[in-house]
C-alpha cells in the first residue's frame, strides 16, 4: 500500500512539475509536414517538448488539419496546449463569417492575416522575394472591414508581416507604417515576425516605441549568420533586448517559428528553440 501511494504521488509531483515547464508557443507552420501525417501524434510530440499554446496554420474547407474545430478544440485540450491564434491566409469578406465561426468553436483568441489576402501577395521565384501588388490603401480596408466583422464573433484580428511591408514600395510609401497609421486599433492589430523585421533591417523596438500597444503577438524566430532561418538561440537576434520591451509593444503571446529547418528536423528544431527560450528568459 505504501509503495502504491509512493508511486502516485511521484506521478502526480512529475505532473506537476511539467505543467510547471510548460511555456511559450508554436506555430504549427513550423511541423506542417508532420502534422499533415501525423496531426494527433505531432501535437503530442509539442506537448511533451514544453509549448503551452498554439497558432495553427492548417485550416481548410471548414477544418483543422482534418478536424471538426469542436474536435480540434477536444483535442488540444486533452494535451493541455491552448489554441491561442490561427493564421488563414484564404480569409475574404465572402467567406468571412464561415472562417470566424470555425476560428471561434475552435477556441481562438486572435485571428490572423498571415499575407495580403485575396490574391494580393506575390513572390518571386527567379529573385526569391515576396510583394503585393495592389495599393495599401486597398490592404488596409480589406483588413478594417474583416477586422470589425472578427470582433462580432469575439475575435482579435491581426495582420502578420514579412519583409517588404517595411520597406519603401514603388509609391515610396513603407506599407507597415501606412497600415499602422490609417487602419483601425479597435479592430486590427498586428502580430510582428520578428525575424523578417530583422531581415528588412528595421527595429522592432524602435516600432514598439513608434506605436506601442499595438504588437499583440511575436514571432520569435533567429537569424543565423547566413541570413537563415535558425532555432531559438543559435541565431545572432538579440531577443533580450526586444524581450525587455514586451510590455510597451503590447505583446499577450508568442510563438516559436522556424519556416525551413534544413539539416534538421522541425521536432529537433522546436525542441532546441523551447530550450532557448528558457536561456533567454521568455516566460
Amino acid at each position: 500500500m505504501i509503495k502504491k501511494f509512493l508511486c502516485v504521488g511521484l506521478l502526480g509531483l512529475f505532473v506537476t512539475l511539467n505543467a510547471q515547464e510548460r511555456l511559450g508557443g508554436l506555430a504549427l507552420y513550423t511541423v506542417r509536414d508532420d502534422m499533415g501525417k501525423d496531426a494527433m501524434g505531432t501535437l503530442e510530440k509539442v506537448a511533451e517538448i514544453g509549448y503551452a499554446t498554439i497558432e495553427a496554420a492548417g485550416y481548410d474547407g471548414g477544418k483543422y488539419y482534418g478536424m471538426e474545430p469542436q474536435k480540434f478544440k477536444e483535442a488540444l485540450k486533452d494535451l493541455k496546449l491552448h489554441p491561442l491564434s490561427t493564421h488563414q491566409g484564404s480569409i475574404t469578406p465572402k467567406n468571412a463569417d464561415k472562417q470566424f465561426s470555425a476560428a471561434k468553436e475552435a477556441g481562438f483568441t486572435y485571428f490572423v492575416v498571415p499575407i495580403p489576402p485575396m490574391g494580393m501577395f506575390t513572390f518571386d521565384q527567379a529573385t526569391k522575394t515576396m510583394g503585393m501588388k495592389g495599393s495599401v490603401k486597398d490592404l488596409a480596408k480589406i483588413l478594417d472591414e474583416l477586422g470589425e466583422k472578427a470582433a462580432k464573433y469575439g475575435l482579435q484580428l491581426l495582420y502578420h508581416n514579412h519583409d517588404f511591408e517595411f520597406k519603401p514600395n514603388e509609391d515610396g510609401v513603407i506599407p507597415i507604417d501606412y497600415l499602422l497609421e490609417n487602419v483601425n486599433p479597435e479592430y486590427v492589430n498586428f502580430e510582428m515576425d520578428l525575424f523578417w523585421v530583422t531581415k528588412a533591417e528595421a527595429d522592432p523596438v524602435a516600432y514598439f516605441e513608434k506605436y506601442p500597444g499595438r504588437f499583440k503577438l511575436w514571432h520569435v524566430k533567429d537569424m543565423g549568420d547566413n541570413g537563415l532561418f535558425a532555432p531559438v538561440g543559435e541565431g545572432n537576434i538579440d531577443f533580450k533586448r526586444i524581450l525587455d520591451k514586451k510590455e510597451l509593444s503590447g505583446m499577450e503571446g508568442y510563438f516559436v517559428e522556424q519556416d525551413m529547418t534544413f539539416d534538421k528536423k522541425p521536432l529537433e528544431a522546436i525542441k532546441i528553440s523551447h530550450n532557448g527560450l528558457k536561456e533567454i528568459g521568455f516566460k
